[in-house]
């Protein structure tokens, strides 16, 4: 049976993004911070919530980001939301925070000012949102192009190669939704609370030889 790493660097809804895995029969899912582990893994996701300087704090701390870079070149990998945000080169957020750049982009603040259709629109984005595939990917298996999917965010990647964007989305400005480059895919939305085609996801994500 294959195993699958949910990187616990005490940040994330780690338990939740497990539970979603293994419901979908991602094999033998661990949430661990064990280094060890974690390199024997057949899968690797790293997720994440809340503020990027404690979230990169914490990686740094722990050597996440070293063991980031080493098991995403060789085995199916996926960031999810903040673990999306962290593989970029640096963020906006709390007056500015260098990231793991495994993806080159900046992640941004959206415009508390932002007026679409005459209505202002709230910030952080929260609640469905449609994703707009951009290129044919694996994971997009049995996912509908304009799917809708749960996003919790008040940063958005604006990506610095626009050929690694397979995902987009919008909510006043045009953003990154979803990254992918060889092995590594990376989603803003969270898959674990996106009901149907969240899961559908997952069980791509589990069933990827990390090929594209």
């Amino acid at each position: 049976m294959q195993t699958v790493a949910v990187i616990d660097y005490g940040m994330g809804n780690l338990h939740s993004v497990a539970k979603a895995l293994e419901h979908v029969g991602a094999g033998r899912v661990l949430v661990t911070s064990d280094p060890k582990v974690i390199r024997e893994a057949d899968r690797v996701v790293l997720p994440g919530v809340g503020a990027m300087r404690d979230c990169m704090a914490e990686i740094r701390r722990l050597g996440v980001d070293t063991l980031v870079r080493e098991v995403s070149q060789d085995r199916p990998f996926l960031g999810i939301c903040v673990g999306m945000q962290a593989l970029l080169e640096h963020s906006e957020e709390n007056t500015g925070v260098d990231c793991i750049g495994l993806f080159p982009g900046r992640v941004r603040l959206f415009d508390k000012g932002m007026v679409e259709d005459g209505e202002s629109l709230k910030v952080p984005h929260m609640g469905w949102n449609e994703v707009a595939q951009a290129v044919a990917h694996p994971l997009w298996h049995s996912i509908p192009d304009l799917a809708r999917f749960y996003f919790v965010h008040s940063y958005y990647a604006a990506a610095g190669n626009p050929r690694q964007v397979v995902g987009r989305g919008h909510y006043g400005v045009d953003f990154a939704a979803a990254l992918a480059d060889g092995s590594r895919f990376a989603v803003q939305f969270h898959p674990e609370k996106s009901h149907t085609h969240g899961l559908q996801l997952l069980q791509n994500f589990a069933a990827w030889d990390g090929r594209w």
